[in-house]
């Protein structure tokens, strides 16, 4: 019970610090506002071709497939921005875009590149991330264009076939002009027809909003200032010989420890939940369908901040020196987190690294549930923020002390 008294305390004394209200909710509101609207842009479709990763299955070789793949795919123009990989089946491609090793998977059918070539048109199916959309537009519009070309050739070659076989061999006046004329026409029919020669996938998601994403990112960064609202709290206690006291009474310390660690959780997870509902009613932010997963990763995120507020006030003794360090290392782990720039703008080596920041597993469960998602596919998120919250809180007790 004493613990939950102590963190009660801290609660009610941050609810009453209006710079800190102001700091803390209108200053996300504010930034996703000006960032969901001047940034929207970066979420619709076009723009060139960013480094995409593209994941192919050839369901049976022959040599107009392998010119798609190697003479197009594979282009000079195109090679330094595609990485292909080939997988043998379906399932082995589909995983392969769960786990994010591909932006955008392609399956050619079996005898694609001859049906082709006879006027078949066999469907091709491009899979897509949600979040790769502009990939995914573009790899939709290189397959297109290549199967209105061959199909273009196709025709002209059957037209000049027929054409020319019509005419008696020891016929030599050919009316190339009529032949003409009706190469013509089909190649224009052919061209400007909608072929329906590509299908895409998205698993039945819609891609999220520049308001939703960056409704998502300043919901992070700002739950994640208060690893140093929590830090400073504490050291200011210290600094009063408050924290002293409090360890020199009757009270048991790991109630004290905990009540501290409380104290900041329920902040973060309150500034969570006020900012979900104001974004939702203020800009029509949809956060998904399935509302408790939302409160989960909140729930798991602010014992992550939590915990790392405590290992803050347990390394750093000075109020001026945790604002800064908190200040800046905040910073880059908003920026190495996709809070103030979207991950898939950055090289594979930041990304990987990204992975370092509790808000890019926050923001990155925040964005799937937008676009719907199971609940396995939260496990590790929410197991990597809980555990990480808890080893920090461990740590940050055997480092604090009371002067």
């Amino acid at each position: 019970m004493t613990a939950f008294t102590i963190a009660w305390k801290d609660m009610k004394i941050r609810l009453r610090d209006r710079k800190g209200f102001i700091s803390m909710l209108l200053m996300p509101i504010v930034l996703t506002a000006i960032l969901g609207s001047a940034l929207g842009g970066l979420f619709e479709e076009g723009g060139s071709l960013p480094d995409t990763t593209v994941g192919i299955v050839v369901s049976s070789a022959d040599d107009i497939t392998e010119q798609f793949v190697d003479k197009v795919l594979q282009a000079e123009e195109l090679k330094e921005s595609i990485t292909l990989k080939e997988y043998k089946t379906e399932a082995s491609l589909k995983t392969a875009l769960k786990k994010q090793d591909v932006d955008v998977g392609i399956i050619l059918p079996t005898g694609w590149g001859d049906g082709l070539m006879k006027g078949e048109i066999k469907e091709v199916t491009i899979f897509s991330d949600p979040e790769k959309e502009i990939q995914s537009t573009i790899m939709n519009s290189i397959t297109l264009s290549f199967i209105n070309r061959v199909t273009s050739v196709s025709i002209a070659a059957e037209v000049v076939s027929k054409e020319l076989t019509a005419v008696p061999v020891s016929d030599q006046d050919i009316d190339m002009a009529n032949v003409i004329v009706g190469l013509a026409k089909e190649l224009s029919d052919i061209a400007s027809s909608n072929l329906n020669a590509v299908t895409s996938e998205k698993d039945g998601k819609k891609p999220i909003s520049g308001m939703q994403y960056y409704a998502a990112a300043m919901c992070a960064m700002f739950v994640l200032f208060n690893t140093t609202v929590g830090a400073k709290s504490i050291i200011q206690e210290r600094k009063t010989e408050t924290l002293a006291r409090l360890m020199s009474s009757p009270i048991v310390q790991s109630s004290i420890i905990c009540g501290k660690f409380l104290g900041t959780f329920y902040f973060s997870f309150l500034q969570f939940i006020v900012f979900v509902i104001a974004t939702h009613y203020l800009f029509g932010v949809s956060w998904g369908s399935n509302i408790l997963q939302v409160l989960v990763i909140g729930l798991a995120f602010s014992i992550s901040v939590s915990g790392f507020s405590m290992i803050i006030a347990g390394m750093i003794t000075e109020e001026k020196t945790a604002d800064t360090v908190g200040g800046i290392g905040v910073q880059i782990l908003a920026l190495l987190g996709g809070s103030m720039i979207p991950l898939a703008a950055f090289p594979n080596s930041l990304q990987l690294i990204g992975n370092i920041a509790p808000n890019k597993w926050a923001l990155d469960s925040l964005v799937k549930i937008m676009n719907g998602t199971s609940w396995e596919t939260l496990t590790l998120p929410i197991t990597v923020l809980m555990l990480s919250g808890f080893v920090a809180l461990l740590i940050g007790s055997l480092k604090l002390r009371p002067r």
